[in-house]
């Protein structure tokens, strides 16, 4: 069987320092904040070229807490991708926002700028790129497009660890940068968990002081905040899964480049990354979806959808979004199927897997 993901190959040059950490935190019965989320927050605000690190319960949080801390008024505009994963839209809505769609490029999974300026309003008070697949959004094109419309940027960056826009790192670029460490992602936990990146300091204080029920001095609450603390656990095993994040990265981007030269199939049609992309999901569109399901099982190849529905054919969206079509979205959508990028896989694996889509 060809893994679509396999974690535990993944980890294993440092499953015995992962085992230490945990007996460490378990032994020391400090099972809140402490010395690990803190190494870890200044760990992870390094490799994203940030002042400052936050870590949270997930990527949802990250989302909703940064955009309520700028106590934005209620029903202002936030403009996301139609794209990506629910928990953006979510995020959105559970702050008291109203969320409008943007078409994604016809041949980039990132959200189209042209459409992107025809949405902007008096009543958009943020814009919130997604990172998809890890291919990066121009963001300094973004800043260029609300120059003087006091606008806020919060990225998306769930699937972008350690990407890069040109000379510059996903993480340092927005207002509000926002990462979920699920499992599954370039740098995940074992659970739940997530962490947002600021180079502002009254940002920073703020998100701090919201993710811990309003408190930084135990007892006092200064503001109605959210129970959305990193998990100590977790931050003892990511503080050794981040040393390996550049490494498996550039692994991800040999993998791509492989499967941008090799697949040769006229019927797939492959999409465009960004330059500094991470590869997150390797992502391909054929019209005949259920075939190729069909020749993957036959063979023992893992494979996925990213993401079946855009966000206006999401059941609990629809009423929001009825009365428009994201045409790009829709068709990534309905046309998606993911090949297997992890970055523990063989040369033999990755020849089997062209195999199998060349004869497809």
């Amino acid at each position: 069987m060809i893994k679509f993901l396999n974690i535990r190959k993944q980890d294993s040059p440092i499953k015995n320092n992962i085992i230490k950490n945990i007996t460490s935190v378990i032994n020391k019965n400090n099972y809140i904040l402490g010395n690990f989320v803190e190494k870890f927050e200044k760990s992870f605000a390094l490799i994203c070229n940030a002042k400052y690190a936050i870590g949270c319960a997930n990527g949802t949080d990250a989302l909703t807490i940064s955009l309520r801390i700028l106590n934005l008024p209620k029903g202002s505009e936030v403009i996301i991708p139609a794209m990506t994963y629910c928990s953006t839209a979510f995020a959105v809505i559970n702050a008291g926002l109203k969320p409008i769609l943007v078409d994604i490029e016809p041949s980039k999974p990132t959200m189209s700028l042209i459409d992107l300026k025809k949405k902007i309003t008096k009543k958009t008070k943020a814009i919130m790129p997604v990172h998809l697949y890890g291919s990066v959004v121009n963001i300094n094109t973004i800043k260029k497009i609300i120059m003087k419309n006091n606008i806020y940027i919060i990225d998306d960056c769930s699937q972008a660890h350690g990407a890069n826009l040109g000379n510059e790192r996903v993480g340092s670029l927005a207002d509000i940068s926002c990462f979920s460490l699920y499992p599954g992602k370039n740098l995940g936990a074992y659970g739940d968990a997530g962490i947002i990146t600021t180079n502002n300091f009254n940002h920073y204080k703020k998100i701090k002081n919201f993710r811990n029920l309003g408190s930084t001095v135990k007892f006092i609450h200064t503001q109605v905040g959210f129970n959305s603390r990193l998990d100590t656990l977790q931050a003892s095993i990511l503080i050794e899964k981040i040393k390996l994040l550049d490494n498996y990265n550039q692994k991800r981007k040999k993998i791509a480049k492989f499967y941008d030269e090799n697949i040769k199939n006229k019927k797939i049609t492959k999409l465009n990354y960004s330059k500094g992309s991470v590869y997150h999901q390797y992502v391909i569109k054929i019209n005949d979806k259920k075939k190729l399901v069909d020749l993957f099982k036959k063979n023992n190849i893992e494979f996925g959808f990213h993401y079946p529905k855009s966000l206006n054919q999401i059941e609990a969206l629809k009423s929001i979004f009825k009365k428009n079509n994201y045409i790009n979205s829709e068709n990534l959508a309905k046309k998606c199927f993911s090949i297997p990028i992890d970055p523990t896989l063989s040369k033999k694996e990755m020849l089997k897997i062209v195999k199998i889509l060349n004869l497809f």
